[in-house]
Parts: C-alpha cells; sequence; structure tokens
C-alpha cells in the first residue's frame, strides 16, 4: 500500500484527471502521516519538473528526514545524472515517465546502471478511441503509444515496477479501472494508482495488482491505510498489516 504526494513547488497538491491542482498540504507533514499509518511505501512525482525542465524534488528530499518507509521520486528525470542526484538525496527508487516515453533507451540505461529494483516507470493512461493511450507531461501530452504495449515494454528494456495511472479516474474517488490494470500482463510488480477512495473499491483493485498507490483518498480523509489494508487482508490478499 503506496501513499502517493504530487508535488508543485514546496507543496502537496491534487485535482482531478491531473487538472485543477489545489494544495493539500506539505510533503514533510503527510509523509510522516503516512509513514505512521503503516504505508509501505511514498511515492513523490513533482507534476511540472517536464514542464518546465527542472526537478525540485532534492529539495524536498532533505525536508523529510526521519520518514522510514522506502521512498521513490518522479518528475524531470532525463539521464543517469538526474537520477543520480536524487538517489544521493536520499531516494530509494527513481520513477520515470515522460523522458522515457520520448527516448526509451533511457529505462535500459538506468536498470543497467542503478539495478532494475531502482527504477520504476510510470504509465499514466487515457481512454482514446475504445483502448489506452500512455500520456506525458502529467497528462498533458498524448504520447499516441498504446499504454498496454508500452508497459510491456518498458518491463523488456529492465524498468522493476510499473506505476499505473488512470488519468480518467484520477482524483475523482470513483475507483481504479481495474480493466485496465487486468489487461497488463508483465513479470514484474504493477502498481494501480487513480480513483481509490474506499475500502471495497481497494479490494476490487488488489485483484488485479500487485500494490495500489493512492493519494486523493487519503488527502482528504475519506480513508486511511490501516482500513485499505484491513479490508484487503480480510479479502485473502497477501497484505503487511
Amino acid at each position: 500500500m503506496i501513499a502517493r504526494l504530487d508535488v508543485k513547488g514546496e507543496n502537496v497538491v491534487k485535482g482531478v484527471q491531473f487538472e485543477g491542482l489545489r494544495v493539500v498540504g506539505k510533503p514533510k507533514e503527510l509523509a510522516q502521516r503516512y509513514a505512521e499509518q503503516g504505508a509501505d511505501e511514498i511515492i513523490f512525482i513533482d507534476t511540472v519538473a517536464s514542464l518546465y525542465g527542472r526537478n525540485h524534488l532534492a529539495a524536498v528530499l532533505e525536508t523529510i528526514e526521519g520518514v522510514f518507509v522506502p521512498i521513490a521520486v518522479g518528475g524531470g528525470i532525463r539521464s543517469k545524472e538526474d537520477a543520480r542526484r536524487l538517489f544521493n538525496a536520499g531516494a530509494d527508487k527513481i520513477v520515470v515517465n515522460t523522458a522515457a516515453l520520448k527516448r526509451p533507451d533511457l529505462i535500459d540505461e538506468l536498470a543497467a546502471y542503478f539495478g532494475s529494483q531502482a527504477v520504476v516507470v510510470s504509465i499514466e493512461a487515457k481512454r482514446v478511441n475504445g483502448g489506452w493511450h500512455a500520456f506525458g507531461d502529467n497528462g498533458r501530452d498524448d504520447s499516441g503509444r498504446c499504454a498496454v504495449a508500452w508497459a510491456a515494454e518498458a518491463a523488456r528494456r529492465g524498468a522493476g515496477e510499473l506505476l499505473v495511472t488512470s488519468i480518467d479516474r484520477d482524483g475523482t474517488g470513483a475507483g481504479t479501472e481495474t480493466d485496465l490494470g487486468a489487461s497488463i500482463d508483465v513479470a514484474v510488480p504493477v502498481i494501480l494508482a487513480g480513483g481509490i477512495s474506499d475500502p471495497a473499491q481497494a479490494v476490487r483493485a488488489s485483484a488485479v495488482a500487485d500494490a495500489l498507490a493512492v493519494g486523493a483518498g487519503l488527502h482528504y480523509g475519506k480513508t486511511t491505510i490501516p482500513a485499505l489494508k484491513a479490508a484487503i487482508g480480510a479479502a485473502g490478499k497477501p497484505v503487511r498489516l
């Protein structure tokens, strides 16, 4: 069970379908809260890094000392040098999306240098003409790539995990798209995200994913990590309670 924190500047923000971003708190405060609740991992995504060609997450990482769960960070990572700066700042994993869509060899390079276990490929998927396309720039740019095919390619190239987010469900609280998760058949763990706001939705999503990432449902107090874990465990899915 993963807490996802989208960051813009010094704040954690959240919108609906990646638009209309509102400030919901500070990175350190929320990271500590979710770690204490039992999050197995925290993902920070700089929502405007690719748009503006810079990454603010090294500064964010410096503020969250004392949060003792694995931390993954993404946004604006274009090279091994970008990734190294984040690892040196305290990241356990890095997350790539836009740059990998534009230059898929980046996945191979990062996996070969840092190890697949440290490389997460984010796939922001939106329904287009009956299928799903992979989007970059925090949901702003349609790559034209089939999201399901891109997931398979990313895994082949060395991604250790895939973070698959439904843009259509993001921030809606309507539950994530389980058919999207079910369509992705890869040999690496799949983290499903987008729209999870209650335990029943989490149970359904857990049937087609190895992990779940939750943002708005936690930020707005609609649910808690213990409640989600308890429901998933009660449904028979192995979960760290």
